[in-house]
């Protein structure tokens, strides 16, 4: 399945503080160096990086990529950008009119960025492993557990048993029924919320479907997910202005869209019935 040409430059920032010294280095010289580092071999990188070729191949590894070839097509994609695509600081006193511009620029920026991340075939298997889930549960806390009450809506209108949970205690009443044949949704930007890693582990051991939506790169929350959804990093607004409604939640948003629209049209003709029959009943309320 195709893969999108672009993301590269965007791997490599948000991975290369959580790699071993010897990739870290040579993400440091493609993100300073994309133009010469798209015309390198494995070897020459690792000469001009100060490692080795093996250290380059580790990185694409790390990055879950196929190998160099993949990297550089990603990089090349990203160097044919539009250069003003980057995210705004918003400074204290700013004029109405720059904050409009500057967050929407940021919510935008942050949907491009997590489409450059998508895994299709990661997507294709979450799809399909929510439309034959017995029972279809999200978790979330704090931010992320408005995301998990958004996806429960959304997957109502599918006819599938969902349920959300934002609280800890709530969850793990929950997490003792299910059993396999559940999948169970973690949601936590950065993937490290404690919470949510221990409902993934135990869904886990229990036999459910875990699937995660996370920041991009190595976490905890990921580490239990049979299949890994990451989104943008995005760049979050500095504090005081950095909050869950800022461009990480859109990037979220922008996720379980995706993962509700794969389901609907996998399955449009019953979908199509389920929403059908929501608007008669709706319409009765009139």
């Amino acid at each position: 399945m195709k893969k999108s040409l672009t993301g590269g430059l965007v791997m490599l920032s948000e991975m290369k503080d959580s790699l071993p010294p010897s990739e870290k280095k040579i993400a440091v010289f493609i993100l300073e160096h994309p133009h010469e580092a798209i015309h390198c071999t494995a070897a020459q990188l690792g000469e001009l990086s100060h490692t080795s070729g093996a250290a380059v191949m580790r990185l694409c590894k790390s990055l879950g990529l196929k190998g160099l070839q993949e990297l550089k097509l990603r990089i090349s994609g990203d160097l044919q950008k539009d250069v003003s695509s980057s995210y705004r600081d918003i400074q204290p006193g700013e004029e109405t009119d720059a904050i409009v511009d500057k967050v929407s620029i940021n919510n935008i920026q942050a949907i491009r960025e997590t489409t450059e991340l998508v895994d299709f075939e990661g997507l294709q298997e979450a799809g399909e492993a929510i439309v034959n889930a017995k029972r279809l549960h999200f978790f979330g806390v704090g931010a992320s557990g408005i995301i998990a009450q958004d996806a429960q809506q959304k997957f109502l209108r599918m006819n599938i048993a969902t349920s959300a949970f934002t609280d800890f205690h709530n969850a793990v009443m929950n997490i003792a029924n299910i059993e396999e044949g559940d999948v169970l949704v973690g949601i936590s930007f950065s993937g490290e919320t404690k919470e949510t890693a221990l409902v993934m582990e135990e869904a886990k051991k229990r036999g459910a479907t875990t699937i995660s939506i996370t920041r991009y790169g190595q976490n905890s929350v990921s580490s239990f997910a049979d299949v890994p959804l990451f989104i943008s990093a995005s760049r979050e607004i500095p504090a005081p202005f950095r909050s869950g409604a800022t461009s990480s939640r859109i990037a979220q948003l922008h996720m379980i869209d995706l993962l509700f629209v794969k389901v609907v049209t996998s399955h449009f003709d019953e979908a199509s019935g389920y929403f059908e029959q929501i608007q008669e009943i709706m319409k009765r309320l009139k």
